[in-house]
């Protein structure tokens, strides 16, 4: 899948974002220093399989790969930022988003734990939806929950995604089985 350009010369997938409160800075190796100690707090992990990293190294290696903007067989486009407060340099948030060579876009975030529950999911999920269908041309843009993630499910049903479908076992991890709900945001016309 090749790169998607604009006819500017800029490079849609390295491009910062910004809502009224939040920077989206597309992610770096560099990111790794100031997000490592967020994703150490094991509170992050209830609801997904990933453990928090093994080290730092293994962070920066991890976000070095990841500057390639896309899977290593070409297939997938990769985007992810950093969010930190505008006019700060506090990171409150990582989110991310692959784009399937279908156009399909999958949505993912993590919003640390001492900045839930102040509306910075709803605010960086709205414009990175809407982001992925305008600038990228994603047909629809999904997101896989737990079913237990009560918080999550509510913030992509705020922002208009629907239930699709319930994939019981879908995984199994921390000694349980994981169902995952799959919700999906199409934009009318």
């Amino acid at each position: 899948m090749p790169d998607h350009q604009a006819a500017n010369g800029s490079k849609p997938a390295e491009t910062t974002l910004l809502t009224r409160r939040l920077i989206l800075e597309p992610l770096v190796e560099a990111h790794a220093a100031a997000l490592y100690p967020h994703f150490c707090d094991p509170a992050l992990y209830p609801f997904i399989p990933q453990e928090a990293p093994a080290s730092l190294a293994h962070l920066s290696e991890r976000y070095r790969r990841l500057e390639s903007r896309c899977s290593p067989d070409g297939s997938e486009i990769w985007l992810n930022w950093a969010v930190r407060l505008s006019g700060s340099n506090e990171y409150v948030a990582y989110l991310q988003a692959g784009i399937e060579a279908d156009g399909q876009a999958m949505l993912a975030y993590f919003v640390f734990s001492a900045h839930q529950r102040r509306g910075y999911a709803t605010e960086m999920c709205l414009l990175l939806r809407d982001h992925l269908i305008d600038v990228f041309a994603a047909r629809s843009v999904y997101a896989l929950i737990d079913t237990r993630n009560q918080a999550s499910i509510a913030l992509v049903e705020r922002l208009g995604f629907k239930r699709e479908a319930l994939l019981p076992n879908a995984d199994y991890f921390k000694n349980d089985n994981s169902d995952e709900y799959r919700y999906r945001y199409a934009k009318t016309a």
